[in-house]
């Protein structure tokens, strides 16, 4: 399913002395199956963005075609579109509303007419696939769950429809490292094992370094790069005069290579960082260490 934009633009309290744009002229294509990660400044727009995608947000001016439809368009069911395109906001209370976690997670299929057993088998597939038991949580209330467990049930709701685009505006927002790393791989193996695509708004250079295949960059409501990472982060330069970074260890590869060290600076983990290291030096692997 593909997502398409056209002269986009929107603006806040539109025709009001307090009218502010937020995203200006956004021409994009998104392809089916894509990982796509999105980074910018705060205020670059980023939210804003991503809520066009599943018709949250309708553009000022412009138009989003999802999967060929015009959500512009009068007629266009948009609760049909957010069933294919599900969005996880960045805090999980504010998707979070069931009295227990089998009604919160149920939700999405039983309003979309589905019976109770397939109801049953949705909320099972999708509390599994974010690593949750349900036998014993199906019972139990969201808000007594700790911050990445509430993360999972938001996630576990939007993925109970089956979309066949995920979005998630920053999702580890406030979890600790682990839950990090949990939250993220799950991710990546729905990618992964069911093809979907996916589209991360995140403040972690590291994260969508390691996970998308395509990076966008926002600044002042406008696309300003679009590539690979490795693309996107040979930047360094311009992203740092855009208040954002790049990954720490591409950094430090940077600065190695400026010291005389003739290494590979295209790198993101720390494992490819220590074999390109070893390379350098002339160390064939890490028994000499």
């Amino acid at each position: 399913m593909s997502i398409k934009l056209e002269n986009v633009s929107y603006s806040y309290l539109e025709g009001t002395p307090m009218s502010k744009v937020a995203i200006r002229d956004i021409n994009l294509e998104i392809e089916a199956g894509e990982f796509v990660g999105l980074i910018g400044a705060t205020g670059s727009g980023k939210s804003t963005l991503v809520q066009h995608f599943n018709g949250l947000l309708l553009p000022t001016t412009g138009k989003v075609f999802v999967d060929g439809v015009d959500l512009t368009k009068k007629e266009t069911q948009l609760r049909a579109i957010r069933q294919k395109v599900g969005m996880v906001f960045q805090y999980p209370e504010h998707q979070l509303f069931g009295e227990t976690i089998l009604e919160d997670v149920g939700f999405g299929p039983s309003n979309g007419g589905l019976d109770e057993a397939d109801v049953l088998e949705r909320v099972k597939e999708a509390l599994s696939y974010v690593g949750l038991d349900y036998e014993s949580l199906q019972d139990r209330s969201p808000f007594e769950l700790s911050g990445g467990q509430k993360r999972r049930v938001a996630i576990a709701g939007v993925l109970a429809m089956r979309p066949s685009v995920l979005i998630l505006d920053e999702p580890t927002a406030g979890l600790d490292p682990q839950g990090r790393e949990e939250i993220l791989n799950q991710i990546r193996d729905l990618h992964e094992e069911r093809g979907i695509t996916v589209i991360l708004v995140s403040h972690s250079m590291e994260d969508v370094a390691r996970l998308v295949d395509r990076l966008i960059v926002m600044e002042k409501g406008t696309i300003s790069l679009d590539g690979s990472p490795v693309e996107v982060f040979r930047q360094a330069d311009r992203l740092k005069n855009m208040g954002l970074g790049i990954p720490q260890i591409t950094e430090l590869m940077n600065e190695l290579k400026v010291c005389g060290l003739n290494v590979n600076t295209d790198i993101f983990r720390v494992e490819e960082a220590e074999g390109e290291i070893l390379k350098a030096l002339g160390w064939q692997n890490n028994e000499h260490v």
